[in-house]
């Protein structure tokens, strides 16, 4: 016997009231539907409608399996689109965001790799440095940065983002190195997007408002101060990894390192993502992976 027999008849018959109507939907005849529902009754012992020559209406029973039946039912279409996406072709408009500095430089091009290898795929692509509102602006994708706040949001993880306090040898044979974050208000800090510098101290997350004679919000921009000896700077791997490997840059204070914080892809909450958002994200995923910026080793 096949467990599943009835549940649609039943959820035909609750929603519409009539057994002539669900067949009707179910392209069935008025019989058949009534025989199953009669043999699901049996089955499970309990009585699922109460019936009249007209209409017919739930019992308590019926009304708690329905609840469960329609679940199992959108379940199960779930599961059909998830399967049937999984070779589907990106197509038609995708909206997202990115901050600006961040999106120009790894976004961009990734998704424009993207839609060449989907040319069927329109993308609208908003780079600010403000937190737009998904919902509100009918966004299907965010790429963020850091810590997350809006719990309406689903978030994948693209990527690390660690930070790291550095400087230029050059400065530091006139400076002097900082051993201690009291020092740090020794020192010409260049300044980004934020004079609020993350670090970890006892294991606890530490912010330490810092001062400079610099200041500039793209990150790029600090980059190059540091590199040609203007002061400390923190930025993000992805800008300092490979200056540090060749030794234009040097780590500091790494025994207070701030965690890591992430790179994340954000969507709406919805039981369905489509085949251009899904494969959106695994492609920029696996890009931020091979680029060079993100490879510690």
């Amino acid at each position: 016997m096949n467990r599943w027999e009835g549940l649609d008849e039943f959820v035909a018959v609750a929603e519409c009231g009539q057994f002539t109507a669900a067949a009707e939907r179910l392209s069935l005849s008025s019989s058949q539907v009534s025989r199953q529902i009669a043999r699901l009754e049996e089955r499970l012992q309990t009585r699922l409608f109460y019936r009249s020559t007209r209409r017919v209406a739930l019992t308590e029973a019926g009304q708690t399996f329905l609840q469960h039946c329609q679940r199992l039912q959108d379940a199960r279409e779930e599961a059909l689109r998830a399967v049937g996406d999984l070779g589907s072709e990106p197509k038609g408009l995708l909206r997202m965001t990115c901050a600006v500095a961040y999106g120009e430089r790894f976004i961009v091009p990734l998704v424009t790799e993207f839609m060449i290898q989907h040319p069927q795929l329109r993308v609208d692509i908003e780079l600010s440095n403000r937190t737009l509102d998904l919902l509100h602006d009918g966004l299907d994708l965010a790429i963020r940065l850091g810590r997350l706040q809006d719990s309406r949001l689903v978030a994948a993880r693209l990527a690390s983002r660690q930070l790291y306090l550095c400087a230029a040898p050059e400065y530091l044979q006139r400076y002097g190195r900082p051993h201690s974050l009291s020092e740090l208000s020794q020192h010409n800090c260049l300044i980004g997007s934020s004079d609020a510098w993350s670090f970890q101290t006892n294991d606890r997350d530490t912010s330490m408002r810092v001062q400079g004679n610099w200041r500039c919000n793209s990150g790029q921009a600090v980059l190059e101060a540091a590199l040609r000896g203007v002061g400390l700077c923190q930025l993000p791997d992805y800008y300092v990894l490979e200056h540090l490997r060749s030794g234009a840059l040097v780590s500091l204070l790494g025994n207070q390192q701030p965690p890591d914080t992430a790179v994340w892809a954000i969507y709406p909450q919805q039981r369905h993502l489509s085949p251009k958002v899904r494969q959106l994200v695994d492609f920029l995923k696996q890009g931020l992976a091979d680029r060079s910026e993100y490879r510690k080793d």
